[in-house]
């Protein structure tokens, strides 16, 4: 009788539908081969998300494609290495560029702003295609103000760039910290009335945008939504909820401030 080596797991048929790693089965006390081959690549897709430079450039040509300008800072940190290990400065521009965005008209509602963060992979795949759903359902003056392109940013730099900037709202598109099983998922993070010191508390965050979490139809809808309430409200963080209605409940119509 033929003896079959790795043992199957009575949760493997889950596996269609979680990308979570679940009924690897066993090969005596351990994983099978093919299991700690494939945790291995999810490592070093994950080391390669955080590791990698964000082509701001290529990214800054996608946007000029759809017809939105855009323009480019940097935060304090000097590289990658300072970046991981001095999370402060990855929230504070560099002073030049502090001094560049002083120089820029002032903002009458909403600034994005795109940084790097943990994933440029998540950057680099997911930020146009967002924000080109985005535009469909926002209809203000998106196209009035420069999209701005933050290397080596952490969330907080939201906040500088939009007080300089004399935002209402700033919302950012960021690079998420991989996980072994979405090594490139967006982050999106709204701040109403942004100034340096703001709490994480007085933010909105909308997580896990890629095609295989939130789609960014979807992600574009809850969006929108949120600025719209957190410009008529004038807060965001725990004193806004999001309850915006199903997308297929929605208008087709773009959504609008009153």
């Amino acid at each position: 009788m033929q003896r079959h080596v790795v043992r199957p797991d009575p949760w493997e048929s889950l596996r269609q539908h979680t990308s979570a790693r679940i009924a690897l089965g066993r090969v005596g006390a351990s994983l099978p081969t093919a299991e700690v081959l494939r945790l291995g690549l999810a490592h070093a897709q994950a080391r390669d998300a955080v590791h990698t430079p964000l082509d701001l450039a290529a990214l800054a040509a996608q946007l000029q494609a759809d017809g939105l300008s855009s323009l480019q800072v940097r935060s304090q940190a000097a590289h990658r290495q300072s970046y991981l290990l001095r999370p402060d400065l990855g929230r504070r521009l560099h002073v030049d560029d502090a001094a560049l965005l002083s120089a820029q008209p002032r903002a009458t509602e909403l600034v994005i702003l795109v940084a790097d963060g943990l994933s440029s992979e998540a950057v680099r795949l997911h930020a146009q295609p967002l924000l080109a759903q985005f535009r469909a359902c926002w209809a203000t003056d998106l196209q009035s103000n420069p999209v701005i392109l933050a290397a080596q940013g952490r969330v907080a730099i939201g906040d500088e760039v939009g007080s300089l900037l004399g935002a209402r709202l700033v919302v950012l598109l960021i690079g998420e910290r991989p996980g072994l099983s979405s090594p490139a998922s967006l982050g999106i993070y709204i701040t109403y009335a942004p100034q340096i010191g703001r709490m994480d508390s007085e933010r909105n965050c909308i997580s896990n945008v890629r095609p295989e979490g939130l789609p960014y139809d979807q992600a574009a809808h809850k969006l929108a939504w949120l600025c719209r309430a957190a410009l008529q409200g004038g807060v965001t963080g725990v004193g806004l909820k999001d309850d915006s209605p199903a997308l297929e409940h929605t208008s087709p119509e773009r959504l609008h401030l009153d």
